[in-house]
């Protein structure tokens, strides 16, 4: 049995995940990366994407998120979202209001790195939508 370590899912609503789990792949803003047990410390922002957890047993769950930020340690992942939705609750009307949302920034961007961090979620959205087939 592959070593394991606590992961936690916290969104502003609840926690939703709290458990042992063997892996985690998490969609940072500089690339997706990894979570094994002994994990070296890092701290890391979100882009919007899809969080890939492996449960004890080889077990698959994911969790689509949006925004926020990723703390790991040797024994623990918390990952803090602004959204996170179940990819098994996520349907296409959950997803479109989130790259509808994503168009609105864009369109009310102020300044041009604003714009262009606004643009670069809402590819991201719309990547997670093919990706899930949505």
């Amino acid at each position: 049995m592959a070593d394991t370590f606590t992961f936690e899912l916290v969104s502003p609503e609840r926690l939703l995940i709290s458990e042992d789990v063997e892996s985690v792949v998490v969609p940072g803003s500089e690339g997706d990366f990894q979570v094994l047990a002994n994990h070296a410390p890092v701290l890391a922002t979100l882009r919007p994407g899809l969080l890939d957890v492996v449960l004890p047993g080889g077990k698959e769950r994911r969790v689509f998120v949006r925004g926020g930020f990723a703390e790991v340690g040797p024994e623990s992942l918390t990952v803090l979202a602004q959204t996170a939705i179940d990819a098994a609750d996520l349907d296409n009307k959950a997803l479109a209001q989130e790259i509808e949302n994503a168009q609105e920034d864009v369109a009310d961007a102020h300044d041009d790195k604003t714009r262009d961090q606004a643009q670069d979620t809402l590819d991201r959205l719309k990547q997670v939508r093919d990706m899930l087939g949505l």
